[in-house]
């Protein structure tokens, strides 16, 4: 129980309250409070008015016998507080913000990818260089922040050798899947990839078990039939299949798969916000990928294809490019913001539903030929990826809550 006073003073340790027995009131407290009504006598009160209420909170209570003692502690409480305790409004008008705020989120990150995925995939049809491609993506995005750091509008990571040391590995595998899943969308249609995407969960559970020794229960690989049965389907029934697409996007659910294992390793214990954690890896993933790009395709091939896009395109191309570039950055930046914000099994349900998005706007779009198998196949893929999302949260709670115990 809880009493509000509305005469407090900076500090009040209330001990000594005898619990008397008598005959016809077992239990009776002694008074210790003055009473409210009896005008105040100021040679007689030690008491110090100030504007903000105190709480009186029993932090023990004993088990009502004679001689047991119960001990009370004050503090101070701020309006705000002694309003949202009386009508609870305060309480619901924070709900109702995060709400609006986490909705904010999911349809600024749905939509800034469905854009990048559009114009990713317009570039790489007039422009099929997707390792120089991914190249211009992290720098465009390593620009933007060193930018933003320089001019302060957004606050530089105090960062040391040891976060870039457990950076390193996350860095490596977000570059392999950065760079598969761009081959993988210069090969085949948008729509295919990200339902070969959406197997990721699988991936995940295969890495976590057989190279981690994690154990799940039965209905999470029950959860998997879905998933790759469904990708499976769509696979063998997409009109313009190609093994290096099919492949591209199988290599980015692997590394991505690492990426989150090395993410939760090497941030443990470090304070670097997602908006500023996403802009470190781009730096170091571009630190990495750019040698690499120039072995693999090479500035003569950049220039020569870079004339003829300008010739059959035009100078909008260019302006493809940025664009491809900047919303690269921006989505994945907001989904990194995003899971500051949000719990897991939220977060893989709005990434369920941004494939779903990319994938009908990409086929609506590019006019994707679609047969009625690889739509059945997609549906399943999807479906089965939201009850792994289910199913693998419930895991989770049960043995947090389990180990609450321990």
């Amino acid at each position: 129980m809880i009493s509000l006073v509305r005469q407090p003073s900076t500090g009040i340790t209330l001990s000594d309250v005898v619990l008397r027995k008598k005959h016809s009131n077992p239990f009776q407290p002694r008074s210790f409070l003055p009473s409210l009504s009896r005008e105040k006598k100021p040679q007689k009160s030690s008491l110090v008015s100030m504007p903000n209420p105190l709480h009186l909170a029993p932090i023990a209570v004993g088990n009502f016998r004679r001689n047991d003692m119960v001990k009370c502690k004050s503090y101070e409480a701020d309006k705000s507080e002694v309003e949202g305790d009386a009508g609870g409004g305060g309480k619901t008008q924070s709900e109702a913000a995060k709400k609006a705020k986490m909705g904010i989120y999911f349809a600024t990150w749905w939509g800034l990818n469905v854009v990048f995925n559009i114009y990713n995939k317009k570039v790489l049809n007039a422009y099929p260089y997707p390792w120089l491609t991914s190249t211009l993506s992290l720098a465009c995005g390593s620009l933007m922040m060193l930018i933003s750091w320089a001019t302060r509008i957004a606050e530089t990571p105090k960062t040391d050798l040891e976060f870039w040391k457990s950076l390193l590995p996350v860095a490596v595998a977000h570059t392999i899947g950065h760079v598969a899943a761009t081959v993988s969308m210069s090969k085949v249609a948008v729509s295919f990839t990200h339902i070969i995407k959406s197997g990721e969960p699988a991936f995940s559970v295969l890495v976590s078990r057989f190279l981690l020794g994690e154990t799940f229960p039965v209905s999470v690989y029950l959860s998997l039939i879905p998933i790759i049965g469904g990708c499976a389907l769509a696979a063998v029934t997409e009109l313009n299949f190609n093994m290096i697409g099919f492949m591209g996007a199988m290599i980015s659910n692997v590394a991505f798969v690492f990426r989150n294992i090395f993410s939760k390793r090497g941030m443990k214990g470090k304070s670097v916000s997602g908006m500023n954690y996403y802009a470190c890896l781009s730096i170091l993933s571009l630190a990495i990928l750019t040698p690499f790009a120039i072995a693999v395709e090479g500035p003569q091939m950049w220039a020569a294809g870079w004339q003829t896009a300008l010739s059959q395109i035009g100078p909008q191309f260019v302006w493809w490019v940025v664009a491809q570039s900047v919303f690269y950055h921006l989505y994945n930046q907001v989904s990194y913001m995003s899971l500051d914000e949000i719990s897991p099994l939220t977060f893989s349900i709005g990434n369920t539903m941004k494939r779903i998005s990319v994938i009908v706007s990409s086929i609506i779009i590019f006019h994707t030929p679609i047969q009625p198998n690889n739509a059945l196949g997609a549906a399943i893929a999807i479906i089965g990826t939201f009850l792994y999302s289910q199913v693998i949260s419930t895991h989770h709670l049960f043995f947090n809550f389990f180990y609450s115990f321990l």
